[in-house]
Parts: C-alpha cells; structure tokens; sequence
C-alpha cells in the first residue's frame, strides 16, 4: 500500500510539474524565455512549448501591426502661426528578443518619440505645408521615429498627419483670404472678355466704315430687336452734322466745321478787352 500511495504522490507532482510547464503560444505571438534570468536566444513559435518549471520565465510578445494615436500637440510653425495637430503610428515587433530586453516598455516609448517628433515637425514646417503638403511631412515623421524605434527591435510602418487645428481668427483671415483671390480671378475675367469684345468691336467699326450701308443695316436691326419687345417709344440715333446741315439751310449761312464751331480762347480774350483808340 505505501508503494500505490508513493506512486500515486508522483503521478500527481508530475502532472503538477506538466501542467506548470506547459505553454500555449498563439499565432499572433512570440515567446521569450528567461531561463534563470537570462534571455534565451531561442523564441518559442506559435503552438505547445514546454518550460522547466520554477527555472523558466516566458514573456509573450505581440507581433501584430499596432495602431497607437499620438495625442493633439501644440506648437508654433516656422511663420508663427498656433496649431493643434494630432497624428497616428502604425508599427510591428520585429525582432521580440531586443524589444523586450533593449527597452522596458517598447509602445510607451514609441509613443513619447512619436510625439516629440510630432512637435518638431511643427516647429520646422509653415502652415501651408501642414495643410496641404502632408506626405513629405509624414515621411520626415517616419524617419524621426525609425531611427530609435530600429534599435528596440520595432519597425514603423506609416506615419500620418489627421488633422491640423487652426484658432478662428486665422480661420477668418484664410477665408478673407480666399474670398479676395475669388474676386481678384472674376475682376481678371471680366476684364479679359471687356478687352476681347473692345477688340471685336473696332473690327466691326472698321468693316462698317469701309462700308456705309452696314451701319444702316445694323440701325435697322436695333430698330426691330427693340420693336420686338413690345415698347411704345423708340429712341433712335440721329447725326449731329444732319442738324447743323438744316440749320445753315433755314439761316442761309455756311454750317462751321465743328472745330470752328467755339470760339478761340485768344480771340475771346480780344474781344473782352475793347481797344483804346477804339473806345476814343
């Protein structure tokens, strides 16, 4: 009876002993063993490992891309202007061994670096390339961060800006700003096509003054556009020199050309001032 109690005290500590020493790793992880305090070389693949109880520490380690926000950070840009701009990380374990033993926690680390860099990329860039020109400055931020990141044994993946923050007053002033650039393109254009038609026009004035008839033509199309509307008056054009012809015919006088028409200031002088031997 004190051999079946013996063998069965053993059965029992080495089932104990099993199942203490026997480890599960899942597909998405690494295993790194610390064997009396020392980092062993090997890594535990996915699947049933065994340990040596009491001897073997196993740490697991994550090897899935990880999405970390960087928190919104205030800085000044190169052209003094304030914004609030928050990003994102992606980034992998690489190497599980040096992530574990190189750094103490490796994801607080990248997101302290990630956003220091943050901020220095605001302090280096102008407002204008955080608003428009994001893909080299996300770049620069990967580049700030693998280099630190390639030691702990983590690769960075992407790096993107998500949004810039502006205060409202320079809200208001870019809007002033684009409404005026609007203005300025609609004055330009308004302007172009009054050049265009003044050009279209004095070929016209050209064509109908080699030939007289079409001007009356063009009369007699205004005459029925404006006929067409259904008006009660009709205003027509009527020559100046026709007036003055009628004019000389009635007095019998010669019609002055129109220059001769006001008199000189000289001779208007003269005739002001009488002469004294006249006056005698």
């Amino acid at each position: 009876m004190e051999m079946l109690y013996a063998l069965g005290s053993l059965l029992v500590l080495a089932g104990v002993g099993w199942a203490t020493s026997a480890r599960v790793v899942k597909q998405i992880e690494r295993g790194v063993v610390f064997r009396l305090g020392r980092a062993q070389q090997e890594l535990r693949r996915p699947g049933f490992t065994m340990i040596i109880p009491v001897v073997d520490r196993m740490k697991r380690v994550n090897v899935q891309v990880v999405t970390m926000p960087v928190p919104a950070q205030d800085g000044i840009t190169r052209d003094n202007v304030t914004v609030r701009v928050d990003a994102v990380v992606y980034f992998k374990v690489m190497d599980p061994l040096r992530a574990v033993v190189q750094v103490q926690d490796y994801e607080f680390a990248i997101s302290q670096v990630a956003q220091t860099s943050l901020r220095s990329i605001i302090g280096k860039s102008e407002l204008d390339d955080l608003l428009s020109n994001r893909e080299h400055l996300n770049e620069g931020l990967e580049v700030m961060l693998d280099n630190p990141a390639a030691s702990w044994g983590v690769e960075i993946d992407r790096v993107e800006i998500k949004d810039v923050a502006l205060p409202e007053t320079m809200k208001r002033s870019m809007s002033r700003q684009a409404e005026a650039e609007r203005e300025r393109r609609s004055r330009i254009i308004t302007a172009d096509g009054e050049y265009q038609a003044s050009q279209r026009l004095s070929e016209a004035a050209a064509a109908m003054a080699s030939t007289p008839a079409a001007l009356q033509l063009r009369l007699l199309q205004t005459m029925v556009e404006v006929a067409a509307e259904k008006n009660s008056t009709l205003v027509l054009p009527f020559p100046v020199e026709m007036l003055r012809y009628f004019e000389a015919i009635a007095t019998g006088t010669p019609a002055s050309p129109r220059n001769e028409a006001l008199p000189r200031p000289e001779a208007a002088a003269d005739g002001a001032i009488p002469n004294e031997h006249e006056s005698s």
